[in-house]
């Protein structure tokens, strides 16, 4: 007789999932997924002042902070055809930027790299040889033979006491894993390396949003006020702070998540066949540099992939309604003209329908 078996919530992951499994003979026979979290942010805007959405959407996530808040002063400029100051279109490109890397810093080492690094493993490592490799494909400075045997000192201690905290429930040891005990060391010195780089570069939204998490915007502009000599203001000792801040970060993108990114991939190259979805992808890119009705003026530009396609890339419309349309057929939501019909995300309604398992 088949079992079911339900994992309600899977975590590290950015929002909680729900995964069911029918089991026969000890093998998967049936797999259902579905997100589960619901935060209803659309009902809990309804009827408020829309010069104060940016605060509310930019609680949808800690991780990717600011892009919901950003988006949100955007769309109410374009409502009130509002154009902004030059000066605050770049503060909000440099806060953007930060973001940018910061979320594929995070994303990688601290959300997803223990799916592929075994955290025990790197105990096994020869810390002379794990030099050797972090020196050929890097200039980082944190590559002797004593910083790594210093770290594997200290991650032994950790693994015997019994107590390994946000390493603990890994699957260390799984034959899944692929990585030898060197790169599987370099992989943890640089998980940790970057929790203190991460904290360095979000300094930027605090500098020119007041905080981090959720720093602060302004429909029509940005609430900072830029003078060279001003004490209070942002003046050149601060602006001279994000710029080193941003050379940092690009220090540490080029030198260690990069160069970890191409040692680790050789590793799991078949898992590129796995999964993989329709091969759709839409990008309306970002950072104008002549407001943001102008898309041709963005450093990353736009486009659409279709098939997986990469050699027609299609243009997109921010204004057609029909290039763009969401859909709740296999979702907990309804519309009220139906499941079938397609809306723009301006026409959206947030209707739940939640017909799954309860509690």
């Amino acid at each position: 007789m088949a079992e079911r078996i339900v994992i309600d919530p899977v975590t590290r992951i950015e929002g909680h999932l729900r995964i069911e499994a029918e089991i026969a003979d000890g093998k998967v026979t049936n797999a259902y997924s579905a997100g589960t979290m619901v935060r209803l942010l659309e009902e809990i805007l309804r009827g408020r002042d829309p010069r104060d959405a940016w605060a509310f959407v930019g609680r949808v996530c800690g991780v990717c902070t600011t892009v919901h808040s950003l988006a949100s002063v955007r769309s109410v400029e374009d409502a009130l055809g509002i154009v902004i100051p030059p000066n605050a279109e770049l503060v909000r490109n440099l806060m953007f930027c930060a973001q940018y890397m910061h979320d594929h810093v995070v994303h990688f080492y601290h959300l997803h790299a223990l799916d592929w690094v075994d955290v025990v493993s790197a105990l096994n490592a020869d810390p002379a040889e794990t030099s050797r490799i972090a020196q050929s494909i890097s200039n980082w400075p944190n590559s002797s033979p004593g910083y790594f045997s210093d770290l594997q000192k200290r991650l032994t201690r950790f693994v015997e006491s019994g107590q390994l905290g946000i390493f603990s429930n890994g699957y260390w040891g799984h034959s899944a894993y692929k990585l030898p005990p060197e790169i599987n060391l370099i992989g943890v010195a640089h998980y940790l390396e970057a929790l203190e780089w991460q904290k360095e570069i979000v300094k930027i939204h605090a500098i020119f949003g007041g905080k981090n998490p959720h720093p602060n915007y302004l429909v029509g502009g940005m609430a900072c006020a830029i003078g060279l000599d001003d004490v209070s203001g942002i003046n050149i000792e601060r602006l001279s702070y994000v710029h080193q801040l941003l050379k940092d970060a690009k220090n540490f993108i080029e030198q260690v998540y990069i160069p970890d990114l191409l040692a680790v991939a050789p590793y799991y190259l078949d898992w590129g066949a796995i999964g993989g979805g329709l091969g759709n992808f839409l990008a309306y890119g970002d950072l104008p540099t002549n407001g943001f009705n102008d898309p041709l003026s963005f450093k990353f530009p736009s486009g659409a992939i279709l098939n997986k396609d990469l050699s027609n890339v299609m243009d997109v419309d921010l204004r057609n309604d029909s290039e763009i349309q969401e859909f709740v057929a296999r979702s907990w939501y309804d519309y009220e003209g139906g499941k079938d019909q397609g809306l723009h995300p301006w026409q959206g309604e947030s209707k739940i329908n939640y017909t799954g398992p309860k509690p």
